[in-house]
């Protein structure tokens, strides 16, 4: 009996320990959250202007250009954007899934440029190359991460090494709702982009194009970082309350537990003492 009640008490202990772990963790992601949504709406503006300006410019385009109807290569790009740090729940598992059932479907002529120290170890596990890793990425990205993946995929789409750049990223939409993305970035669809004839370009939408693609790219990759760090610090928000609570209900039933028994110990005491006073009589 004893036994039985020191082994609850020490799983009591535990379990008490976890939850203030998993509690903390807990508040440090809603803060970091709050942060996340913050740039992600600042950036909320910019980044639709500039999205319709980019449009505009290349419905805008005459002739053939490879950012418009693309160039020879049969090789796609994927920007896989995880987290570096795990306990968010299936944030990053859901983005690997996407991110392989799509490439699963011409697994010849795909390349996956992965960022987040996650995502490498899940495509490392599937038996997935990587041609570029990038980790350690800060919870409040910087133009300078961003800068640095943008130009090196458009390097490659530019050398004819790659004919389109994907990115797959978990698009925040609130915190307790986030949705997998998978984005063609280059070349534009031009099926969803019409030109009205009502604007005019100087110098020509041609020579526009070539000049600010790199922004353009650069700015698709900034925001979807924003996006997924905010996905992230949710996604962990989510789990460290679900664990926590899970750490409520365990207590509950250990503490109800550890009570039976020790009232049932205490009855069969009295009853023991009880009955050594009888004999006695």
């Amino acid at each position: 009996m004893a036994a039985g009640l020191i082994t609850i008490k020490r799983r009591i202990k535990s379990i008490t320990n976890t939850r203030k772990i998993t509690k903390a963790m807990g508040l440090i992601a809603t803060s970091t959250l709050r942060k996340a949504r913050r740039n992600l709406d600042a950036n909320a503006g910019y980044y639709d202007s500039f999205e319709d300006t980019i449009k505009k410019i290349a419905s805008g385009v005459m002739g053939k250009s490879t950012y418009t109807t693309g160039n020879d290569s049969k090789k796609k790009l994927y920007i896989t954007m995880t987290s570096d740090a795990g306990l968010c729940g299936g944030f990053n598992g859901s983005v690997v899934n996407a991110a392989v059932k799509e490439i699963s479907k011409d697994r010849e002529n795909s390349l996956i440029m992965s960022v987040g120290q996650k995502g490498r170890g899940y495509f490392r596990r599937l038996h997935y190359d990587t041609i570029a890793e990038y980790v350690d990425i800060q919870n409040e990205p910087t133009l300078t991460e961003a800068k640095t993946i943008a130009e090196h995929a458009l390097s490659l789409y530019n050398k004819g090494e790659i004919g389109e750049i994907n990115i797959v990223y978990t698009k925040f939409i609130s915190t307790v709702k986030q949705e997998i993305i998978i984005k063609k970035v280059l070349p534009f669809d031009m099926k969803e982009i019409k030109y009205d004839g009502s604007t005019e370009f100087e110098p020509e939408a041609n020579e526009l194009l070539e000049g600010i693609v790199g922004i353009y790219l650069k700015s698709q990759v900034f925001n979807f970082l924003l996006n997924s760090k905010a996905s992230e610090q949710a996604s962990k928000m989510t789990a460290m309350d679900s664990a926590t609570k899970n750490a409520n209900d365990l207590l509950d039933n250990l503490n109800l537990k550890y009570n039976r028994i020790r009232q049932s110990a205490i009855t069969q005491e009295i009853s023991e003492i009880v009955s050594g006073a009888e004999a006695q009589k």
